[in-house]
């Protein structure tokens, strides 16, 4: 086993653990309206999304277009079904089913 990526994997669970559960343990709705730990807690949530769309989009960024157009199609769907709808679900099943549909025509 190795212990360098046991140890990572319990930071960044730990980290996860703490992003998700601490706002719902620091009681918010006992905060001033449109404090500074009110917007921070509130742009969590955005930044953690994007950062999972980063490391997740990293490894796809290849030249070749068959292996790019999954990404670029399913990308393209949670971005036209969150402005059309601001439904996080309808997005995230809309952008999976056009990258798997993608993936599906090109193989």
């Amino acid at each position: 086993m190795n212990w360098d990526l046991l140890t990572v994997a319990v930071m960044v669970g730990a980290a996860n653990w703490a992003f998700r559960a601490l706002p719902i343990l620091a009681r918010t709705d006992r905060l001033a309206a449109g404090g500074w730990l009110e917007r921070f807690l509130s742009a969590t949530g955005p930044a953690a999304i994007a950062t999972l769309f980063v490391a997740s989009i990293l490894p796809a960024l290849v030249p070749e277009v068959a292996t790019l157009l999954p990404v670029i199609t399913g990308t393209l769907a949670v971005l036209a079904t969150w402005f059309a709808r601001h439904s996080v679900v309808l997005a995230t099943l809309a952008g999976a089913l056009a990258h798997g549909a993608t993936v599906w025509l090109i193989t």
